[in-house]
């Protein structure tokens, strides 16, 4: 089954981390990458987003909008993304506690 792990952040505490910080949360993901690899689960992209200074929102109407910024004002951000092929969700669950602190969410993909 394919899911997409969406990881929220609060932007501000990247970028106030020291060297030391930034080396511990990248040594999470390549935790998170290698085990899952050895669990059997593909990961199939993974991506860390530029920030919400970057973000457009476009919302179709009678006529389309596009609005700078989040969909909506937050302390935390989507700052990245994983997609996964995985043989459960309770596997990838287990696999997901490898990542940094953060709010994750997990979701299931629409198979056509």
């Amino acid at each position: 089954m394919r899911y997409v792990v969406l990881i929220y952040e609060d932007e501000a505490l990247w970028r106030a981390a020291d060297d030391a910080e930034r080396a511990r949360y990248e040594a999470a993901h390549r935790a998170f990458t290698d085990a899952a690899r050895d669990a059997g689960v593909t990961v199939v992209a993974g991506e860390a987003l530029a920030g919400v200074a970057s973000a457009r929102t476009v919302r179709h109407a009678e006529d389309t909008t596009v609005t700078d910024g989040p969909f909506a004002e937050t302390t935390e951000q989507l700052t990245g993304l994983y997609l996964v092929d995985a043989p459960d969700e309770a596997t990838l669950l287990d696999l997901v506690r490898l990542l940094p602190e953060t709010t994750l969410e997990v979701r299931e993909c629409v198979q056509p």
